[in-house]
């Protein structure tokens, strides 16, 4: 039996651990942390479905079990961070326009393809609402926390199309900013330009409604509380 309990944490990109790794693991000092870094969004990947998407998480702790050697017992819970990417939104905000690539702004998003991304809002929607339900994975406790529109939007107040490299040192700026200060850090993403309030599922049916899921919020905070 391990002296400390795993807290697997699920994240998007290398830069999203590079930006909290660091408060995460403060915050959990007394377990051992280890961070899943899936490299895109499973929640929009053309291969995950609503039906297979549990799987899909869990065949990525089973990962982290062949590589550290941990039994399912040594889990204390699994914390998944996503993007919302404003697929709450109503189809009137997915706007044509000449982009290489989708482009958020607070009250729509533009394309060049209208029919895919309200597809893929349609499907993302869907497996996002289906974890948020999901209390857990093979038998560990499982939440999935949000950042609307993404994670720079909510950490850097920034809603633009950054390259690899922007994410990178932003979220290295972030870190160091929050290095050692977990309570300045707190503070920060509980602050009412961000934080929506509530109990866990109420926020999620908060960002559901309007364009909150355009907007900049998030309900992280609740990791720390």
């Amino acid at each position: 039996m391990r002296e400390k309990k795993v807290v697997a944490v699920i994240m998007e990109g290398p830069s999203d651990e590079a930006a909290l790794g660091s408060v995460l693991k403060e915050h959990y000092s007394s377990n051992e942390v280890q961070f899943v870094v899936v490299h895109g969004d499973i929640t929009s990947d053309d291969y995950v479905s609503m039906d297979n998407v549990i799987s899909r998480i869990n065949d990525l702790i089973a990962g982290v079990k062949l590589k550290y050697g941990y039994k399912p017992e040594d889990f204390q819970q699994i914390i998944h961070l996503a993007d919302t990417d404003g697929v709450f939104t109503e189809d009137s905000a997915v706007v044509q326009a000449d982009v290489d690539r989708i482009m958020y702004y607070e009250d729509r998003m533009e394309t060049k393809n209208v029919d895919a991304a309200i597809r893929r809002n349609k499907k993302k929607a869907e497996i996002l609402f289906k974890l948020s339900k999901t209390g857990k994975v093979n038998g560990v406790r499982y939440r999935i926390y949000f950042n609307s529109c993404n994670l720079e939007h909510v950490l850097y107040n920034e809603l633009a199309d950054f390259s690899d490299q922007e994410k990178s040192d932003m979220a290295d700026d972030f870190a160091d900013q929050y290095e050692g200060k977990l309570e300045e850090f707190i503070a920060f993403i509980a602050s009412e330009d961000l934080a929506v309030p509530g109990t866990y599922s109420e926020t999620w049916s908060y960002i559901k409604k309007d364009y909150h899921s355009l907007e900049r919020n998030s309900n992280m905070h609740l990791i720390f509380m």
